[in-house]
């Protein structure tokens, strides 16, 4: 099967989409499938392009099995509107230009958001002759208006156009939650089109190996960041307007005085600068670490030299529908959490019975909740082996990337059938 993937976000980028796009894809070769990957230049998130590259029009590499096809885009860093949408827009653009550089396609599928990315895929799959698969990862525009990041106008009107647009174009839809779906077939899209595969974890990268060099770049990471001997609560991922981090840094005010718990941030973002100043402000330079954006391989250390995790995002109606792909990998790692996030990931860590729930943007929640769990080490064990138990069970990213091959199947099988039966 030949399958042609387009995403704005690739490794060496370390996000969720880059993560799940490359793990997805690695599994598709392995299987023997042709795969190519177009996407950007990695530049994410401050829109300066990694050491090792440069903005060029055009340039192949294959990692992993993998043929990565890297696109010209406007440059932009992930923060603010109309620079944003100019990298958007160059980088449909650019990959409907130049698609005809890649291989032959059966299958063509993009993912959203960005939101322009999603859509390339149409006319990238019309230029190929090839199948649409639409992979939905958030909501746009509904988590752009849920974060204040633009009004309700003409702007919103004409993108919530497009959405639909999208949805009803594609051959099949790719929803990564159950509420996911649910939005879609309110919005009149047929329940049959839309299959919901969800995040997962890459357990071979996630893994519990405890040998010698790990242990000693474990025993590294806590000295440097003056973790020996703490309890240390750690968040890990982007720091943008969704996620209103400033409700760990005043959970970090409540809990000043326990001098053996210590936050730790790891990531960048567009709200970064503003929460190295709010860190200032709130006198929690001394129970709270930042860090900048790590590699990707760093990862597995910095969970191993974490005792908590932390996953939140603002309190909203559209954040109900969403689960943080950082769940996955966290629990994998047999690391108990701490859930500010309400409606379908809530219902997920009860299941799991590998964190504790806490009212988005309440730091009295989260404050008593990390006071509750270090107080309980007999607690914290039970919840390491339960959810590590579950994500083996039932969110390991190869049974996922099979289950996505085989809708591409499917639906290629379908074609083919099609017109096979076709009359003569």
């Amino acid at each position: 099967m030949n399958i042609i993937f387009l995403s704005h976000y690739f490794p060496p980028e370390v996000n969720a989409p880059a993560s799940r796009t490359y793990e997805h894809c690695k599994e598709w070769a392995k299987q023997g499938h042709n795969v190519t990957v177009i996407t950007c230049f990695p530049n994410h998130p401050n829109g300066v392009i990694y050491k090792g590259y440069k903005n060029r029009l055009f340039q192949r590499e294959n990692i992993d099995g993998i043929n990565v096809i890297r696109i010209w885009s406007y440059l932009a860093a992930n923060e603010g509107f109309s620079q944003r949408i100019l990298n958007y827009l160059s980088f449909m653009l650019m990959s409907i230009l130049l698609c005809f550089k890649t291989p032959k396609a059966d299958v063509v599928a993009s993912t959203s958001p960005q939101f322009f990315c999603g859509m390339a895929g149409y006319f990238v799959s019309k230029l190929k002759a090839a199948k649409w698969v639409l992979e939905i990862r958030d909501l746009w525009p509904e988590s752009i208006v849920a974060v204040g990041a633009m009004k309700k106008g003409f702007v919103i009107r004409l993108l919530y156009w497009l959405e639909l647009f999208c949805y009803r174009k594609a051959h099949t839809i790719v929803s990564v939650t159950d509420s996911f779906k649910d939005y879609m077939i309110n919005k009149g899209i047929d329940s049959e089109k839309i299959h919901v595969i969800k995040n997962g974890v890459s357990l071979d990268l996630y893994d519990l190996g405890e040998s010698q060099e790990r242990a000693e770049q474990v025993a590294a990471f806590r000295k440097e960041h003056e973790l020996e001997g703490k309890f240390v609560a750690s968040y890990v991922g982007t720091h943008g307007m969704a996620h209103h981090l400033e409700t760990i840094l005043k959970a970090a005010q409540r809990t000043a005085t326990h001098e053996n718990i210590v936050y730790l941030l790891v990531g960048d973002g567009a709200e970064r600068e503003r929460l190295c100043s709010l860190r200032e402000e709130y006198g929690v330079t001394h129970n709270v670490r930042m860090i900048k954006q790590l590699p990707k391989s760093m990862m597995p250390i910095v969970l191993m030299a974490t005792d908590v995790s932390l996953v939140h995002l603002k309190k909203s109606p559209t954040f109900k529908t969403v689960i943080p792909s950082k769940i996955f990998e966290s629990l994998a790692m047999k690391r108990p959490i701490l859930l500010g996030v309400e409606g379908e990931s809530a219902a997920l860590i009860e299941k799991s019975k590998g964190g504790i729930c806490f009212e988005p943007e309440s730091d009295e929640s989260l404050a008593d909740a990390l006071l509750e769990l270090s107080s309980k080490p007999e607690k914290m064990i039970q919840m390491r082996e339960a959810g590590r138990r579950f994500v083996v069970e039932n969110y390991n990213r190869v049974d996922l990337a099979k289950d996505y091959t085989q809708l591409f199947s499917a639906l290629i099988n379908q074609e083919k059938l099609a017109s096979s039966t076709a009359p003569q």
